[in-house]
């Protein structure tokens, strides 16, 4: 196999088959493109397979992360604790309520933040804890809702990762107050844009399905169906986050092959850690065995101590090589914004900057060919050969 080998390997690949578009079609020839039965039957779906008693359909995981703090409440002046390992989508949905998003250090070694340092960010202002289920890994679910049992707070969990995923046996989605899944076109499963919010809580599911169509009191599909009224009545402002049929039709055949998807993605996360065994420059991620892994990323760490050149470096020559990778995340508190209008500096969370600064995300999806992943591998290999120090 040659490592001059010009086909680019990306770091993911949706896998879309022939149901997909046939389920699409039928529904463009449906002549009901917006949402409608698709989506209801989605979130019907959707719901069971994770074990909740209602899901809402979204266009995409932020919607129902602004949509789960708002039902939950949250507004001016209230506080949400969040990891600041994480995407910008987690913080700015916060900033959307006029709350502050307080940031905490993740535990060491790891991407996940540490429950510790959640207990000690707890103020009198504090109305949310948000966990993020970073790569598909559940965070410490237990410690969290202990914690925020014990402090009266809510918990809405970010599991854009974690689909689907397993805490001590039980599917996340099921755990907190409210759980918010997306399906943009890298996850597990894809609508192409879209989002799901789960929950127990019947007011929540109610809230977040007002809000989501302008704040109105019956959706559009009931109102144009034969079973409809044309009245309507605007409750309070609200926003245009429902998700089209079009996209649900979708949905219901990728959620379907989830788990099967799931599977190919964690041989393939195997593999990968077998492989990197004997490699001394890069350590491949730990998890806990009790817990079901979606291995939605599989984020490797450059051991700089074993290399003469940097992470970055390590990218760039991936790159050269055909192989596509990313970094998850860059930690908000390094970011312009969290600096100058919240007052967050750098160094201050330094077990998310020390995951940051050696994390590389590594191409792993449903449909990676044996020929991609070996020559995934025997780039590592050949970079370590090289640059070994």
């Amino acid at each position: 196999m040659s490592l001059t080998a010009t086909d680019f390997i990306p770091f993911h690949r949706a896998s879309i088959e022939s149901d997909e578009i046939d389920a699409v079609v039928e529904v463009l020839r449906s002549g009901w493109l917006t949402t409608g039965p698709r989506v209801r039957e989605f979130e019907s779906g959707f719901a069971g397979y994770v074990g909740a008693r209602h899901a809402v359909a979204l266009n995409s995981c932020t919607a129902a992360l602004h949509l789960a703090l708002a039902a939950v409440g949250v507004g001016e002046g209230d506080e949400v604790i969040l990891p600041t390992m994480t995407f910008a989508a987690t913080g700015e949905v916060v900033l959307y309520l006029k709350a502050r998003p307080v940031l905490v250090d993740s535990v060491p070694g790891s991407h996940h933040l540490d429950p510790d340092a959640v207990d000690r960010a707890i103020t009198s202002r504090t109305k949310v804890i948000l966990p993020v289920h970073f790569a598909g890994a559940p965070c410490d679910m237990g410690r969290i809702l202990e914690i925020a049992n014990r402090h009266n707070l809510k918990v809405i969990e970010d599991a854009a990762h974690a689909l689907p995923s397993r805490y001590r046996g039980k599917m996340i989605g099921s755990l907190g107050d409210i759980t918010c899944f997306s399906f943009y076109a890298t996850k597990t499963i894809t609508t192409g844009e879209g989002g799901m919010a789960t929950t127990e809580n019947a007011e929540y599911a109610d809230r977040m399905r007002i809000l989501s169509l302008h704040g109105i009191s019956c959706d559009a599909w009931k109102r144009y169906s034969a079973a409809g009224s044309w009245r309507y009545e605007i409750l309070e402002p609200g926003y245009k986050y429902n998700l089209s049929d079009i996209q649900a039709a979708l949905g219901l055949v990728q959620m379907r092959k989830c788990d099967a998807m799931r599977d190919r993605r964690a041989m393939l996360a195997e593999r990968y850690t077998s492989a990197l065994s004997s490699l001394d420059a890069f350590e491949a991620p730990q998890c806990q065995r009790e817990d079901g892994h979606a291995w939605h990323l599989y984020v490797i760490r450059v051991n700089g101590s074993a290399l003469t050149i940097s992470r970055d470096e390590v990218i760039a020559k991936l790159r050269e090589l055909g192989i596509g990778t990313s970094v998850h995340f860059i930690p908000l508190h390094l970011h312009r914004l969290y600096q100058e209008q919240l007052g967050y500096r750098a160094r201050q969370f330094p077990n998310a900057e020390k995951a940051y600064e050696s994390s590389i995300s590594l191409p792993i999806y449903s449909d990676m060919t044996e020929e991609e992943f070996d020559r995934v591998v025997e780039a590592l290999t050949d970079i370590e050969r090289k640059y070994r120090k």
